[in-house]
């Protein structure tokens, strides 16, 4: 009882002394320019309008022009015209997150969205749009994380603190790969953002994909393609955020997000919307600013006892199966390696469609010891040896015996391509994963990972 008293006194002194109001002076598509309040704003900054009807309509500032500060807003415009009434909101929008937050469904804003209760409000305050941890302070990345996915643990290992891109066209498995990594990981919890996901899919990924053990450990942050581009957006923030209060309780995060394109694109309907102008394939500078600012809020924590990390995978759709296009490029710059899902191997029916060749892990292969890294390098090089002759082995115009290397390739490329393939339903640990492909290699193996 003491404890929800003093929450409360806290709150009520954190309740500002006066109000400050502006009118509505335009609207031109989603963006709403507000005067008399311009020097009570700042960029990032909150408005509440209130719309004909007696409607609430949450606004955010994306710029200033002439003496009006320029806003969009979260939900719909219905019902805001000119001289309607703007009140100056909270200007650091927070969240207040407990562990009881595992196992929810909740929107951009924080807002329980799976018909159970009002989220349970800790006593920390976490900023949702927060700053990385400084560089010189960090923590390198930790041992190896278990993803349960056989084709990641052993040939793109990922260290606690990691971050991935998972990078794939539409309908190539990214999402049920995802629902794999987060019902099998070893991570303490899991942060999950669906960022413009299609609505339909939203209950088929957590109720089937994901299912309640997986759901137990984890919160799932959702907004989906039909909502506001600050929505999207925000649902990214949101995320981070999220993770960064578990990782600052000491735990072990797994970040899951799909996807950085739909935070990309939402970012260009506001820097559009807001007068910037467009750049490269008509994202304008802002976004690729913003991209960074939100892929490095992922990784190791502070380097103080007791610490935790995030360990980001991020899903990039690839616009054409084109793997070069502005925003896959510019991530891939970021993050510590890819994971490259292809169409072609999707379409002869194995799952995950990983292409081993075109994918890396940056931390491979220092995390991995010598009888580890013999193994994959062995397994990689029968892989290499096959695809650059792959043409000529299904025309048939390859004559056995012509190359060893070749012949040996041909041998284990079936095995191996088993060896990758994996049910939904199905986990393999670390240390599984390389006894396997050792006895397919037929490679002495007594090693621990």
């Amino acid at each position: 009882m003491l404890h929800e008293s003093s929450r409360l006194v806290a709150d009520i002194e954190a309740l500002p002394d006066y109000r400050i109001y502006g009118r509505v002076a335009g609207v031109q598509g989603l963006l709403i320019e507000v005067a008399g309040v311009e020097r009570h704003l700042s960029l990032g900054g909150r408005c509440q309008i209130l719309a004909r009807g007696g409607r609430p309509v949450l606004c955010e500032v994306v710029g200033f022009r002439d003496d009006r500060a320029l806003l969009l807003p979260f939900t719909t415009l219905d019902g805001v015209g000119l001289g309607c009434k703007a009140e100056v909101a909270e200007a650091q929008p927070t969240i207040s997150p407990t562990p009881a937050w595992l196992g929810r469904v909740i929107n951009a804003l924080g807002e329980p969205i799976d018909g159970g209760p009002p989220l349970p409000m800790g006593d920390h305050h976490q900023l949702i749009r927060n700053m990385p941890p400084p560089a010189h302070k960090r923590q390198r990345v930790g041992g190896k994380l278990d993803l349960g996915v056989r084709a990641l643990n052993t040939f793109l290992t990922c260290c606690n603190g990691q971050r991935m891109g998972i990078f794939a066209g539409s309908g190539v498995g990214k999402s049920i790969l995802m629902s794999m990594v987060s019902r099998y990981t070893s991570a303490d919890v899991s942060v999950i953002g669906l960022i413009g996901e299609r609505g339909r899919e939203v209950q088929e990924f957590i109720h089937d994909d994901l299912g309640a053990e997986g759901l137990a450990r984890s919160v799932v942050i959702v907004a989906t393609s039909d909502e506001a581009p600050l929505m999207r957006r925000q649902a990214a923030f949101m995320t981070l955020a999220v993770a960064e209060y578990f990782r600052d309780l000491g735990k072990n995060v797994l970040c899951l997000m799909d996807s950085v394109t739909r935070f990309a694109m939402a970012q260009r309907e506001i820097g559009l919307a807001a007068g910037e102008p467009p750049t490269t394939k008509g994202y304008p500078p802002t976004t690729f600013a913003e991209l960074p600012k939100l892929l490095e809020r992922a990784g190791p924590g502070e380097n103080h006892k007791g610490a935790g990390s995030i360990t980001g995978l991020f899903t990039v759709l690839v616009d054409g199966d084109d793997h070069n296009e502005p925003i896959a490029d510019a991530t891939r710059g970021i993050l510590d390696g890819h994971i490259v899902l292809e169409r072609g191997i999707a379409e002869r029916g194995r799952y995950p469609a990983v292409n081993i060749l075109r994918s890396v892990s940056r931390t491979m292969p220092a995390c991995n010891n010598d009888p580890e890294n013999e193994l994959v390098n062995t397994a990689r090089r029968h892989l290499a040896a096959y695809e650059n002759m792959a043409e000529m082995i299904r025309l048939g115009a390859y004559r056995k015996g012509t190359n060893r290397e070749v012949d040996e390739a041909i041998n284990f490329y079936e095995p191996i391509e088993t060896f990758l393939r994996q049910g939904k339903n199905e986990c393999e640990n670390l240390a599984g994963g390389y006894q396997k492909l050792a006895a397919i290699l037929g490679m002495p193996w007594g090693g621990k990972s």
